[in-house]
């Protein structure tokens, strides 16, 4: 096609991205925002937070969208309560915030089949809600990424997933793509580097991943929640995968998380025109994962 003074006006096909709610189960606010915005198709993926205050109750909403979305395991390994004993994690079934977690698996601190009880824990009880197994498998905090935790989730999900992995979220991206968005370089690009060592360890025992990923930001006033999103959806790869937090905070979510007005931030640019045309802008399609490629 082209215009009035004869210039090509022809655009390449819309790359497809994953977008993906993460805390699904966390509180009532944050799983109903998740569902609006699934139902609007502003969302195309949400991690589930099987042991969280919501969880029994969301999921059964969460049930009619096992068609139109990848529903996954959102790996909780900090902050909440276990589902099961952790003798040397969690002696009082309270998990350790990031801050004790992170220096643990480190040093291999962690003991190997204790997380691999507690990772099948947590997928039995998104099975025994959703009645099947999970489309992807991520982590509260990236905590899949970590030393001894990654080798124990490859360790489940091949004994468990045998005919049919799931695919595992890594949070990295190429050094360049970090250093041009300019967004939490230093934290991105350190959590690409753990990335690197799981799609390496994903790569070996034959599960799938996406191969880019965005959506780590400081969850600060600036820059603003568009001007992220603008970024993040800038020059995609055909399996790229952005994170997000939507949520509306209520008591429930007070007494859980920290995290509590940028997700009102987000769930209110995702429901938004500005949203829509920043996507027809950058010519990105929300959509679900596609298969990996031999």
């Amino acid at each position: 096609m082209t215009d009035a003074c004869g210039r090509n006006e022809s655009r390449s096909p819309a790359r497809r991205v994953v977008l993906c709610a993460d805390d699904f189960g966390l509180a009532p606010g944050v799983s109903k925002t998740i569902l609006e915005l699934l139902s609007t198709a502003r969302l195309s993926a949400t991690g589930c937070m099987t042991g969280g205050a919501d969880w029994r109750r969301a999921a059964a909403e969460l049930k009619s969208f096992s068609n139109q979305a990848d529903l996954g395991l959102h790996l909780t390994l900090t902050d909440h309560q276990a589902l099961g004993p952790l003798p040397r994690l969690a002696p009082d079934r309270r998990l350790p915030p990031l801050a004790t977690l992170l220096p643990l698996a480190l040093r291999g601190a962690l003991d190997r089949q204790e997380l691999c009880a507690e990772i099948e824990r947590q997928l039995a009880a998104f099975e025994d809600a959703l009645g099947r197994p999970p489309d992807f498998v991520d982590g509260h905090h990236h905590v899949h990424h970590f030393p001894v935790i990654s080798q124990a989730l490859v360790d489940v999900l091949c004994r468990r997933y045998p005919g049919r992995l799931p695919y595992v979220r890594v949070c990295w991206d190429r050094p360049s793509a970090i250093l041009r968005r300019n967004i939490a370089v230093g934290k991105t690009a350190f959590l690409a580097a753990l990335a690197w060592r799981l799609r390496q360890r994903l790569v070996a025992a034959g599960i799938p991943a996406n191969d880019t990923f965005r959506g780590i930001h400081a969850f600060t006033p600036q820059p603003p929640v568009r001007i992220l999103f603008q970024r993040f959806l800038d020059r995609p790869d055909s399996r790229t995968l952005i994170a997000c937090h939507p949520g509306q905070v209520d008591e429930v979510l007070r007494a859980a998380d920290t995290l509590l007005e940028p997700r009102t931030w987000e769930a209110a640019y995702l429901g938004s025109a500005a949203f829509e045309e920043d996507l027809a802008t950058a010519n990105v399609v929300i959509g679900r994962m596609p298969p990996a490629t031999a």
